[in-house]
């Protein structure tokens, strides 16, 4: 296709130039106008376009279209427009046709073009026999005018009907024009002429008809056009409104396809948030249960080694019986033995620690209260319960040796003092308890029997003796005594310090 290179004036003066046809083509960027363009650059439509057509191609981007759009509406594209010389176009090609079809289209566009350059040939050739008739009849007019001034008789042409006259009209010069041959045979039935103004006025009220018709034919053509313009601005609308439809249809699709897109995201992240969950906790209960599993087997394993010290302690202790001797008048020895070693060794050493001061007695524990039998002297000190440490209480069983001598002077004494003895037993008792000066036998005994039996005590108590004053010199110094007030010292406190204030905010020393 031959495309022209200049501006839309440019190609339209040379279509008009011309007489041709008119073509624009409106591409753009798409797929359709790529294969409208290859149709227009087939060979068969370069054939069947070489003469009477001046096409022009632009871009939708153009400044060339927007001004083309203003006059002809650009429905979609691609678009072809076939302007013939009145402006109007002979046909339109929306979208992308094959080039058959568009050769089709072409010789239709050539036909329909042919159709109104003849049409238009005619109607000049019409409008020159009019005038040409209109001056013929003001040729016989004053030629009858001058016949009639010189007084010579012409022959008067018969009446004739409307149809006559507009074949005379119609005719052109040769049914205008009479021959002189025809005039001298009619000359004989000619009868007066008509006057001229009569003539002149039908020949004014024919042409008055014709343009009233030519006005109705152009008015009509002008309803024509409106009404194409009409239809095609609502076709126009139409396809916009259809457009927008579906643009309106694409997007509430793209939206809810969109929003289903993110559903199913949050839904995807919410299923991978719970397996997180899921799988962390599981790992936290597994961990949890692993923790508790070593905590419980270090506590198992702790209790187990306490039990096994706690059993060795025991066992140790079990070894060796710790008897406290506590005697009538209050006061009380102590001394270790053997676990296995019968009860009776246990007698023996309070019998030699004690001597004859309570003459026979016996042992007894106090809780729960047992007293013991010649039987359990023989059994050991573990079978009796007297291991790891026992407390055992001295019973006597009757008078000491020395009071049963002095008691042979006479019976009255041997009745007082075993009357008096459980008095003055709770009297050495009390008087032990308040007064703590206990008789200068039972010390040194005190003293004897703990001497080889508590020396760890005696130990202990001497290291626990600097700890007792740190902690009595420590309590002197937490108080603070004011006359008979003690009161808790503080870090403000001091004894050169004794600041006071008095009532406007000011210290006195």
């Amino acid at each position: 296709m031959l495309w022209f290179q200049g501006s839309i004036p440019a190609a339209i003066a040379l279509a008009k130039r011309s007489g041709s046809v008119f073509v624009v083509f409106v591409a753009g960027n798409d797929e359709q106008s790529t294969q409208m363009a290859t149709s227009w650059e087939d060979e068969k439509v370069t054939e069947a376009s070489s003469n009477s057509f001046v096409a022009i191609k632009i871009d939708t981007k153009s400044e060339a279209c927007v001004q083309f759009s203003q006059i002809y509406p650009v429905v979609c594209v691609p678009s072809s427009f076939f302007i013939g010389d009145s402006g109007i176009p002979l046909e339109v090609i929306a979208g992308s046709v094959s080039a058959d079809e568009l050769v089709t289209r072409i010789h239709k566009v050539q036909q329909m073009h042919s159709v109104k350059v003849e049409s238009s040939v005619a109607n000049g050739r019409q409008s020159e026999s009019s005038v040409s008739a209109l001056s013929a009849s003001f040729e016989s007019n004053n030629t009858s005018e001058n016949s009639q001034s010189g007084n010579i008789k012409l022959c008067e042409a018969p009446p004739t009907s409307p149809d006559a006259k507009s074949d005379i009209a119609a005719g052109g010069e040769s049914s205008s024009h009479a021959t002189p041959s025809q005039e001298p045979h009619d000359c004989s039935d000619l009868k007066p002429a008509e006057d001229l103004t009569v003539r002149v006025e039908r020949l004014t009220k024919k042409l008055e008809e014709r343009r009233e018709e030519k006005r109705k034919e152009e008015e009509q053509r002008e309803i024509k056009k409106e009404i194409e313009r009409r239809k095609t601005g609502k076709e126009m609308l139409d396809y916009k409104r259809k457009q927008e439809e579906e643009l309106t249809k694409r997007m509430l699709e793209e939206r809810n396809r969109e929003k289903a897109e993110d559903r199913a995201a949050r839904e995807r992240i919410k299923q991978q948030i719970a397996l997180d969950r899921a799988e962390r906790a599981a790992r936290f209960a597994k961990t949890k249960e692993e923790v508790e599993a070593a905590k419980a087997a270090a506590l198992q394993a702790k209790q187990t080694e306490m039990e096994v010290k706690r059993e060795s302690y025991r066992r140790e202790r079990s070894t060796v019986a710790r008897i406290q001797f506590r005697l009538p008048d209050g006061s009380s020895f102590t001394n270790q033995f053997p676990s296995d070693a019968p009860l009776e060794e246990a007698r023996q050493f309070a019998a030699q620690t004690v001597g004859n001061t309570y003459g026979n007695f016996s042992l007894a524990t106090m809780f729960p209260r047992r007293e013991f039998t010649k039987e359990d002297y023989k059994k050991k000190l573990l079978d009796l319960e007297l291991a790891p440490s026992a407390s055992v209480v001295l019973l006597p069983a009757g008078r000491p040796t020395t009071s049963m001598v002095h008691s042979s002077s006479g019976d009255i004494w041997t009745l007082l003092g075993t009357v008096l003895y459980p008095f003055l037993a709770i009297w050495r008792l009390i008087s032990n308890f308040l007064f703590s000066n206990p008789p200068p036998a039972q010390t040194t005994m005190r003293a004897t029997s703990s001497e080889p039996l508590n020396s760890a005590s005696s130990s202990n108590s001497e290291k626990r003796d600097p700890v007792r004053k740190r902690v009595l010199e420590k309590r002197a110094e937490d108080f603070k005594k004011e006359g008979k007030i003690y009161r808790l010292r503080t870090q403000d406190d001091g004894e050169d310090e004794n600041n006071t204030w008095n009532g406007n905010s000011t210290q006195q020393m």
